[in-house]
């Protein structure tokens, strides 16, 4: 099996990841979230998977300020799963589902480590 990275194809972070696991020889796919849409129950596994949606919805970007106060404002879960999926720019990057089913989000060294 090998694990599945989701992000965006110009992020550097993405690059950056796909890069090193193409240099360490490990199997990956890559999917663009917004060439290929993720849905609900996509969103909805990971978010659970990462203990929130405040995990993986990324505050700092672009996207997310760009959105109306009163689309971000007393969030849900299910409301961010829903925002996420509308907007899939605001899911962090990369989210990488790993072989054990687990799921992480960005490339930090701690994650490298845990791929390797």
């Amino acid at each position: 099996m090998t694990i599945k990275l989701y992000g965006l194809s110009k992020c550097s972070t993405c690059q950056k990841a796909t890069g090193w696991l193409d240099e360490h020889e490990i199997k990956h796919s890559f999917s663009d979230v917004k060439d290929n849409p993720v849905t609900k129950e996509q969103v909805a596994t990971w978010s659970k998977s990462l203990g929130g949606w405040e995990k993986m919805i990324n505050k700092a970007g672009y996207t997310w300020r760009g959105l109306p106060p009163e689309k971000t404002a007393n969030l849900t879960e299910a409301k961010a799963v829903a925002l996420a999926v509308a907007n899939p720019s605001l899911i962090r990057r990369p989210l990488i589902e790993h072989k054990d089913g687990s799921v992480t989000v960005g490339f930090s060294k701690k994650i490298q480590d845990l791929l390797a």
